[in-house]
């Protein structure tokens, strides 16, 4: 029997259509060129040297040397290709402010731009090329989620950005590479033998091993493609018999959905939300909720007595009392009503420490199980937030959709000051405009070079 007969169903199909596409619709590059921007800067932020993850990766992956094919973003030097994906996927995801996948539960792009620019610069692809390439990771990203079931994932201890980004970046890498049906069957094969991450990282305050997930997945799916490039055995099967993805991470999958309209759905981009807030993304419509009240009320800090969040019960222990900053809701809400704003920096400083307002609020914040709200989780994060002032007033607000979804975009001048405060926070104007141009210019480069370039220096020292 020949390699291609024994490539069963879901695996065949998926395989077939990665080795097939050429390009991608020209709404969904659109779509994808506006995130890919996005993420790009949330990217180029976390060289800040002020943050501890971007400094550390960066430390570890020069101590490994290696070819230096690949730029290290904010390093001022090139790696090897699969220690490129591990440091920049790692730092893709350190500020939690890039595009992300509500429904899903997913931040591809801090998988995939970190992968695509690491092989597009080693192989000299275009701009269209790294394009199609991050939505294609993205959207495969996407199908493994919703087939093995997010809400599963994570009752299980899974993270599912870490274990379906695996197989995303697989795909992305193997559209860079341009691997045949059966080489891109193996690589997928070797993608399941890989595909890990683990909900732990719940419990490490420096937020260093919550990014690290993305960056290892990029890792992993760089090195299963790269392996089948050469030749390398890898399980044939790994979405339809035997010991399959579906077997391991979940408990009642719907496999169907890996290959249900595939190429002509593109919903791993189309259904992105961008975010406007340095938070996990369960928390974004309880922030619109707060500064909707705020905004409407005058409320200040002082004039709360107490905080009551109520949130789905699935996703409840990502954010009561979590120790990472950037998941607990005690800390978000604290700091956005008491400062009337939350930015990366919180992530990284403990306001509860240099803020006697956040501290005080943050004790008065109850999160609350809520078993309707739970009827719409993971399609919806519904939040309801109840504040009670210290003159009687109770304040009242649901928030089904938060800001930046498809269903309520940020508007462009959002979008460009974002860009601008994030890419600015270690570039200098200058460097800012010429990074804005040279994304703006992928549809139509030959090559990343200039994108790469541009990420690849240092901070500015006074950007």
């Amino acid at each position: 029997m020949s390699m291609a007969a024994s490539h069963s169903e879901r695996t065949g199909e998926l395989a077939g259509f990665l080795a097939s596409v050429r390009a991608i619709p020209d709404a969904i590059q659109a779509q994808t060129l506006a995130v890919v921007r996005d993420g790009t800067a949330a990217l180029l932020a976390a060289a800040n040297p002020a943050y501890s993850t971007g400094q550390r990766i960066m430390q570890f992956v020069r101590q490994q040397g290696g070819t230096p094919e690949a730029s290290m973003v904010g390093g001022g030097f090139k790696t090897s290709v699969t220690n490129a994906a591990l440091a920049n996927g790692t730092m893709g995801y350190a500020c939690d402010v890039e595009p992300h996948h509500p429904e899903a539960i997913l931040h591809p792009l801090a998988i995939m731009v970190p992968t695509a620019l690491a092989l597009a610069e080693r192989s000299g692809a275009s701009g269209r090329d790294f394009l199609a390439a991050v939505a294609i990771g993205c959207e495969v990203e996407y199908r493994v989620s919703m087939s093995i079931g997010p809400v599963e994932l994570y009752n299980l201890g899974f993270h599912p950005s870490a274990v379906a980004g695996c197989f995303g970046a697989t795909a992305c890498a193997a559209f860079l590479l341009k691997l045949g049906r059966d080489a891109i069957v193996r690589a997928l094969g070797l993608a399941g033998c890989q595909a890990s991450g683990m909900m732990a990282w719940e419990s490490d305050p420096t937020e260093n091993s919550r990014p690290f997930q993305m960056g290892m997945a990029a890792r992993n799916g760089v090195t299963a493609a790269l392996l089948a490039q050469g030749g390398f055995g890898g399980p044939m099967h790994i979405f339809d018999r035997g010991h399959t993805v579906f077997r391991a991470f979940s408990r009642s999958p719907r496999p169907e959905l890996l290959t249900k309209n595939l190429g002509t759905e593109w919903a791993g981009i189309s259904e992105l939300a961008i975010k406007p807030y340095s938070t996990v993304s369960f928390l974004h419509p309880a922030l619109d909720a707060l500064f909707a009240l705020a905004a409407e009320t005058k409320l200040k800090a002082a004039e709360v007595r107490a905080v009551r969040l109520r949130f789905p019960r699935s996703g409840v222990h990502c954010v009561d009392g979590n120790p990472l900053k950037s998941h607990c809701a005690q800390y978000v809400l604290a700091v956005a009503l008491a400062r009337g704003a939350i930015d990366v920096a919180d992530l990284f400083i403990d306001r509860r420490e240099t803020d006697k307002a956040v501290a005080e609020l943050a004790s008065r914040v109850t999160v609350i199980h809520d078993d309707e709200l739970d009827k719409l989780f993971p399609d919806f994060y519904a939040s309801i937030l109840e504040i009670d002032t210290n003159d009687g007033r109770t304040l009242k607000r649901r928030q089904d959709i938060a800001r930046g979804y498809p269903e309520a975009p940020m508007k462009p001048d959002e979008l460009d000051a974002k860009f601008t405060n994030l890419a600015g926070s270690v570039a200098s104007p200058a460097r800012v405009e010429a990074l804005g141009a040279a994304i703006a210019a992928l549809p139509a480069t030959p090559h990343v070079t200039a994108l790469a370039d541009l990420l690849r220096a240092v901070p500015d020292a006074n950007p």
